[in-house]
């Protein structure tokens, strides 16, 4: 634990847990640990998985599936993005090459 890490107790699925965490990162830690308890109970009363090391694993794969969609698509947002930007600066060298003739 390093010297800004102070420990904090948080709760997931009914059981307390002493993870040592920065005060700047308090709020944070408190809302993942609602989010991981929240799917948690999503997934344990579908009643089709027991025991919480199962539960914690496939709640997070399902987490971890979630992230890996959102940063695909990010990536083909900024693809989406830098091929428009280059579009539109092709446009603008192109009127400006046509401005520059015109000047002659």
């Amino acid at each position: 634990m390093s010297k800004d890490s102070k420990p904090m107790r948080i709760h997931i699925l009914d059981k307390e847990y002493l993870v040592a965490c920065p005060d700047n990162e308090r709020e944070a830690l408190f809302a993942s640990a609602e989010l991981l308890t929240e799917k948690m109970k999503e997934i344990r009363d579908t009643g089709k998985i027991v025991g919480a090391d199962r539960i914690a694993v496939m709640a997070a794969l399902n987490m971890a599936h979630e992230l890996l969609e959102q940063r695909t698509t990010k990536d083909d947002f900024q693809i989406t993005i830098s091929k428009r930007i280059r579009a539109l600066q092709e446009k603008i060298d192109s009127a400006l090459s046509r401005g520059n003739q015109l000047e002659f």
